[in-house]
C-alpha cells in the first residue's frame, strides 16, 4: 500500500505524490524516472514562482538529483552539494516537500543546504568550492572507522574556477581514499557535445570488465623495464585524453569518466551505477553537460538562465518585481565609479564572478576593456588588484563581504603590510534577509578595522556612498575599503559628482544635549528615527553619522561624550568594530573616568536565521526602538518593548 502523500499541488505529480524520501524513489522502476523528473521539475517551477530564489541552476540538475538518490543508498551515502543553490530539487526528494513553500522565509527552509535541516545535507554550504575538500575528509574519516559507503561531491563548473577545488583534487590525487566527484559542466563547455558515442564511451570507461583490463595492463607495464613502463602509461593516457578530454583530471589523480547528457537519465544511470560498483580506491571524476534553466522555456531564453529570480508568472516567466522607491546601493555604487573612471582611466574594477550582483556589470558595458571578472576567485582577485596597484593603476575590488573573509590572508598580506591602494567596494555589508547566515556581512569591519594603514568608510546613504567611492579613487597612500548594504538606499538625491571627503572626519545631523547616538553605516535612519522617539520622552538627542572607522573621527567622539551623559555607538556589524575603537579610544584619553554613559549597539554574538531584514534587525535589536530603549536604560529608565510590525 503506498504511504500518504508528503504534499501534492494537484494530480499532476502522481509519482512525486509517492516519495517523501530517496528510498520511496529506490523502489520506483527505472521506467518511471523520466516522469517523475517531469514533475519534480513542475513542483520546482511551481515553488520558486511563488518563493523567489535560485532557479537556473536547480532547473539544470533536476535529472541528475533523481539520478543520484536513485544509485546512491542515500543518506548512508553522503551527497554534498556544492554551493547548495542547486538544491532544492534535492530538498523536494528528501522529506521536505511539504515546507518547500517556507524556502527562504522567516522559520522556513534555508535557500542553501544545512545540516541542522536534514540528514540528507551532511555539509552546509553557500559559497562555492568546498564540496571536494569537506568530501575528502569524510571519505578519509571513512577508511579510519573501516565503513562501507560512497561519498559524492557535486560541484559545478563555476565553482571549479576556484583555487580551493583544486587544492582538493590535487590532495585527493595523491591519496587511495575512494571518492567521486561530479563535474556538473553547464557553462563552460569544457568537452565537446555530448551524444551517442560519448554515453557509449562513457559506460565503457567505467565498466568493471575496463578497469579490470586497464588494471591488468598496468601491472604489465610495471613489470617493463621503466622506460617502456613510462611510455605505456604516457599513451593509456593520451588515448584517454583524447577520446574524453579528461587529460587534466587525469593529471590530478582522477580517473575520468564523461562527457555525459546530464538530462538523459539513459546516459546517467549506467554510468552512475558502473562508478559504484566498479571503483574499489582512489578517486574518479565524472563529467556531466547540463544546462541551466532546462525545461523552461522562459529561463532558458533568459540570458542569466534565471540564476535567481522574485516571484513570477509561471506561463510568461515575467518576474513580479515591485518599483522601488529608490536606486539600490549597489546601482549607485556602479554610476559613482563610472562617474570616477571618466575622469581617471587609471581605474579598473575587479569582481570575483558577481558581475551583476556588485554592479560591474554596468560598468564593464562602459569600460570593457577595464573590468575584469576573475571567477571564483577572491584570493586571486585581491592580489591581482595589489599588483595592479603597484603599477600605478587605480584598481577597486567590488567583492561581498562575506566573500572577502576568503581572502583575508592576501588583503593583510598582499596588500595591507606594502601600503598598496587597492579601493575595496564591500558589498552585503549588514544583514542580508533571505540568503540568511552565509551571506550576512557581519565582520569586515572588525577584520578590516584592525589593520595598519587601512582607511575604512561606511556609507549611511545613498549620496554617501557617492562621495566615498571618490574618496577611494583620491587615496593613493595605502588600501581604503567602504562599506554598503544590500537594497534600496533611503531615497536621498544623488550629487552630479562625487567630492572626496575629510578623511577621518564625520557629521552631525541633529544637535541634542542629553544623549547622543553615533552611527557608522545605514542604520543612521534608524537613529534618527530613534531621536524622534526620545524627544517624546523629553530627551534632546544628537545624532552623528562617523563614516570613518579609520582613522577615527576622535575630535567628535571627543566633543559628543564631554557635552552629553549618555553616547550610544550603533552598527551593523559583530562585537570588536566600530564601538570598539571607540571605546579604546574613549578608554585611553580618560573620558571615561567621569561617569560618561556609554553603549555599544551591534550584531548579537550569534548566526542570525534567514529571514526579512526587517525582522533580522528586529531580532538583532538594531531597529529605532531598540536603540531609544538603550538609551532610556542607560538612564536608568525600563520600557517594555512590544512585538513590533514591519
Amino acid at each position: 500500500m503506498d504511504k500518504k502523500p508528503a504534499y501534492s499541488i494537484s494530480n499532476r505529480t502522481p509519482l512525486l505524490d509517492r516519495i517523501n524520501i530517496p528510498a520511496d524513489l529506490r523502489r520506483l522502476p527505472e521506467a518511471d524516472l523520466r516522469q517523475l523528473a517531469d514533475e519534480l521539475r513542475a513542483e520546482l517551477i511551481d515553488v520558486v514562482s511563488k518563493t523567489g530564489g535560485h532557479f537556473g541552476a536547480g532547473l539544470g540538475v533536476v535529472e541528475l538529483t533523481v539520478a543520484l538518490h536513485y544509485v546512491f543508498d542515500t543518506p548512508r551515502d553522503r551527497l554534498i552539494w556544492d554551493v547548495g543553490h542547486q538544491a532544492y530539487p534535492h530538498k523536494i526528494l528528501t522529506g521536505r516537500r511539504d515546507r518547500i513553500r517556507s524556502l527562504r522565509q522567516g522559520g522556513g527552509l534555508s535557500g542553501f543546504t544545512r545540516r541542522s535541516e536534514s540528514e540528507y545535507d551532511p555539509f552546509g554550504a553557500a559559497h562555492s568550492s568546498t564540496s571536494v575538500s569537506s568530501a575528502l575528509g569524510m571519505a578519509v574519516a571513512r577508511d579510519f572507522r573501516s565503513e562501507e559507503r560512497n561519498i559524492i561531491a557535486v560541484i559545478g563548473d563555476g565553482a571549479m574556477s576556484a583555487g580551493m577545488a583544486y587544492e582538493a583534487m590535487n590532495n585527493a590525487g595523491a591519496m587511495d581514499s575512494r571518492l567521486i566527484v561530479i563535474l556538473n559542466d553547464n557553462d563552460m563547455s569544457i568537452a565537446p557535445p555530448v551524444g551517442a558515442m560519448s554515453a557509449y564511451l562513457s559506460r565503457l570507461l567505467s565498466s568493471k570488465s575496463f578497469l579490470s583490463l586497464r588494471h591488468f595492463a598496468g601491472e604489465v607495464a610495471r613489470r617493463l623495464p621503466k622506460r617502456l613502463e613510462e611510455a605505456a602509461r604516457r599513451a593509456d593516457e593520451m588515448a584517454r585524453g583524447f577520446v574524453t578530454g579528461g587529460t587534466l583530471f587525469e593529471e590530478l589523480g582522477f580517473y575520468y569518466v564523461g562527457p555525459i547528457d546530464g538530462h538523459n537519465l539513459d546516459h546517467l544511470l549506467p554510468v552512475l551505477k558502473n562508478v559504484r560498483d566498479s571503483r574499489k580506491s582512489g578517486p574518479v571524476l565524472v563529467h556531466v553537460v547540463t544546462h541551466k534553466g532546462h525545461g523552461y522555456p522562459p529561463a532558458e531564453k533568459a540570458a542569466d538562465k534565471h540564476h535567481a529570480v522574485v516571484k513570477f508568472d509561471v506561463v510568461t516567466g515575467d518576474q513580479v518585481k515591485g518599483k522601488p522607491s529608490a536606486p539600490s546601493y549597489t546601482s549607485v555604487f556602479a554610476k559613482a565609479l563610472i562617474k570616477e573612471a571618466e575622469k581617471d582611466e587609471r581605474i579598473l574594477a575587479i569582481t570575483a564572478a558577481m558581475p551583476s550582483g556588485t554592479g560591474l556589470n554596468l560598468f564593464a558595458e562602459k569600460f570593457p576593456n577595464r573590468s575584469f571578472d576573475v571567477g571564483i576567485a577572491e584570493q586571486h582577485a585581491v592580489t591581482f588588484a595589489a599588483g595592479l596597484a603597484a603599477e600605478g593603476m587605480k584598481p577597486f575590488a567590488a567583492i561581498y563581504s562575506t566573500f572577502l573573509q576568503r581572502a583575508y590572508d592576501q588583503v593583510v598580506h598582499d596588500v595591507a603590510i606594502q601600503s598598496l591602494p587597492v579601493r575595496f567596494a564591500i558589498d552585503r555589508a549588514g544583514l542580508v534577509g533571505a540568503d540568511g547566515q552565509t551571506h550576512a556581512g557581519s565582520f569586515d569591519a572588525v577584520y578590516l578595522g584592525c589593520l595598519p594603514g587601512f582607511v575604512v568608510m561606511a556609507a549611511a546613504d545613498e549620496a554617501e556612498l557617492f562621495h566615498m567611492v571618490a574618496t577611494s579613487a583620491a587615496i593613493d597612500e595605502g588600501p581604503s575599503a567602504v562599506r554598503y548594504p544590500r537594497g534600496e538606499g533611503m531615497g536621498i538625491p544623488l550629487p552630479q559628482e562625487g567630492i572626496p571627503l575629510e578623511l577621518g572626519r564625520g557629521r552631525i545631523l541633529r544637535e541634542g544635549t542629553k544623549i547622543a547616538l553615533l552611527s557608522f553605516g545605514a542604520r543612521l535612519g534608524e537613529c534618527l528615527k530613534a531621536a524622534q522617539e526620545l524627544g517624546a520622552y523629553g530627551l534632546s538627542t544628537t545624532v552623528a553619522d562617523a563614516r570613518f572607522l579609520k582613522p577615527l573621527d576622535t575630535d567628535l567622539v571627543t566633543r559628543l561624550a564631554r557635552e552629553h551623559e549618555v553616547l550610544i555607538t550603533i552598527e551593523e556589524g559583530a562585537i570588536g568594530g566600530f564601538g570598539s575603537h571607540v571605546l579604546g579610544y574613549l578608554a585611553m584619553s580618560g573620558a571615561l573616568d567621569h561617569g560618561l554613559k556609554i553603549r555599544t549597539m551591534v550584531l548579537p554574538d550569534l548566526f542570525l536565521d534567514h529571514d526579512s531584514p526587517f525582522a533580522q534587525y528586529e531580532r538583532a535589536g538594531l531597529n529605532s526602538r531598540h536603540i531609544a530603549a538603550m538609551a532610556l536604560s542607560a538612564l536608568g529608565r525600563e520600557i517594555a518593548l512590544e512585538p513590533a510590525r514591519a
